[in-house]
């Protein structure tokens, strides 16, 4: 292909091979992608982030959800955030080596993208990448997050719908979903459930999310439940039928006050390598997609999320202005002034603002 440009209907007919190549230039920062993701619109693709410390499962686990919504005639995307190459600053193709068996099905897309230095475990290409597979017409999109601990937070400003996945055996379980990380999720799963200590660590998990609702705690579930708790009425259990074989744990955590449903969300066993517990899982994800359309969260997130984007995004454009000669240079210089003590911290940041014509707001 030696077109400059992308054609727009290519992305919106789901060619991959234009898919690929904007991906690409998303990635590369080209500026001409800009032009072609003014173009696009969103076709109400359900973004599901999966996340959970290394060793977790999430590759093999992500597979086997990508082979249940098949089974349900769904197109599936999968962006794999894997760790950026020290030397090329590219994607180690791990996760995408181990989804190969989907390579021959025309429905399914799999991509690797570098974390480029991003602590929260996304880069800004992720987010784009994001609306341009929305606009291909998969009807979900998968974000593997690369599994860096509790940094890994920005899958919140991506995602509709978060499965946060633990496992047994990795010493003090409980660190893998302390706060910060557990308030982020809206399914728990505990993956190699057939793994000694599985059980502990689902009680535990069910133990933090219900002191968590007891207390007030602020998580990403307890609005949308309750908003679906006054939309059945007051006095009824506000919860999906619940396949009890799963061992999904919605319930009541307490009766209290104003609060008459305090729920938390499932709690799922699955055994990612023979695929035990997937229809289970894929079934609480398509049922949050509609909790979260019923309630009106769904937009309320999506806006919240593009606020942040856009944050985010203005941002990067003001400091890859840095990236040019000039502006490296006064910044290295004011630094060496600050250093000896020829002016102050404050005097010059106000300084580099001037330069790069913002107004401060430092009283």
């Amino acid at each position: 292909m030696s077109e400059t440009v992308i054609p727009v209907d290519k992305i919106l007919s789901g060619d991959t091979r234009y898919i690929a190549r904007l991906i690409s230039m998303v990635e590369n920062e080209d500026h001409r992608r800009i032009g072609v993701l003014k173009d696009l619109h969103s076709t109400g693709a359900h973004v599901v982030g999966i996340t959970g410390p290394p060793g977790a499962g999430k590759s093999t686990l992500t597979d086997k959800i990508i082979i249940e919504l098949r089974k349900l005639n769904k197109k599936v995307a999968v962006l794999a955030v894997d760790p950026s190459s020290p030397f090329s600053g590219g994607a180690i193709l791990g996760d995408r080596i181990r989804m190969q068996r989907h390579a021959t099905d025309e429905n399914v897309y799999i991509r690797s993208l570098a974390t480029r230095g991003h602590l929260g475990g996304l880069s800004q290409a992720v987010f784009e990448s994001v609306r341009v597979l929305d606009a291909a017409g998969y009807d979900t999109v998968i974000v593997e997050t690369v599994g860096v601990g509790q940094s890994e937070v920005d899958i919140v400003r991506c995602a509709d719908t978060i499965v946060l996945i633990s496992v047994p055996g990795l010493g003090d379980d409980i660190q893998t979903i302390k706060a910060g990380v557990m308030e982020i999720g809206d399914i728990f799963v505990v993956n190699k459930a057939d793994k000694d200590g599985a059980e502990r660590v689902g009680r535990e998990i069910k133990a933090m999310l219900e002191t968590a609702v007891l207390n007030g705690a602020v998580t990403r579930f307890s609005a949308m439940y309750e908003a679906r708790g006054r939309m059945k009425g007051s006095g009824q259990r506000a919860e999906r039928k619940v396949n009890t074989d799963s061992g999904a744990f919605h319930h009541i955590a307490a009766q209290a006050g104003d609060h008459p449903n305090l729920e938390i969300p499932p709690v799922l066993p699955t055994i990612a390598e023979t695929g035990e517990g997937l229809r289970e899982l894929v079934a609480e994800i398509q049922g949050h997609a509609r909790d979260l359309l019923e309630t009106g969260f769904l937009r309320q997130r999506r806006k919240e999320n593009t606020a942040w984007q856009l944050k985010e995004a203005l941002s990067a454009q003001m400091l890859s202005g840095f990236k040019d000669q000039e502006a490296s240079g006064l910044l290295s210089g004011l630094a060496n002034s600050v250093i000896e003590k020829e002016t102050d911290f404050y005097n010059a940041l106000d300084e580099l603002a001037k330069a790069m014509k913002i107004e401060l707001c430092i009283k």
